[in-house]
């Protein structure tokens, strides 16, 4: 089975910075859009960036200039580092591919306030 890792969450400022890492077992990230999604208290999981093999991106509106995804396909993860964050970035943090699989980890929490 399939199985995500998602980890580098915590407790942030306004204004700070934290880059999630995510891994994978029993996928090949280099054959996949690979994305990072968010789900933030009493609202739908939604994506907010993603990468293509060569490398190209995209980000949702209210992240792009903020957030960076990035993927090495020799280690089979993806990151996304987070800078400038903002209350409203607060949620639990996954990855997918995109569109995204039935297989979901565990998710990491970030949570950003003063």
């Amino acid at each position: 089975q399939v199985q995500l890792v998602e980890s580098g969450g915590g407790l942030v400022q306004p204004g700070g910075s934290l880059r999630l890492s995510c891994s994978g077992s029993r996928i090949i990230f280099s054959i996949y859009v690979m994305g990072w999604y968010r789900q933030a208290p009493g609202k739908q999981r939604e994506l907010v960036a993603s990468i293509r093999n060569g490398g190209i991106t995209w980000y949702k509106d209210t992240v792009k200039d903020r957030f960076t995804i990035s993927r090495d396909n020799a280690k089979n993860t993806v990151d996304l580092q987070m800078n400038s964050l903002k209350p409203e970035d607060t949620a639990v943090y996954y990855c997918n591919r995109a569109p995204p699989s039935d297989y979901w980890g565990q998710g990491t929490q970030v949570t950003v306030s003063s």
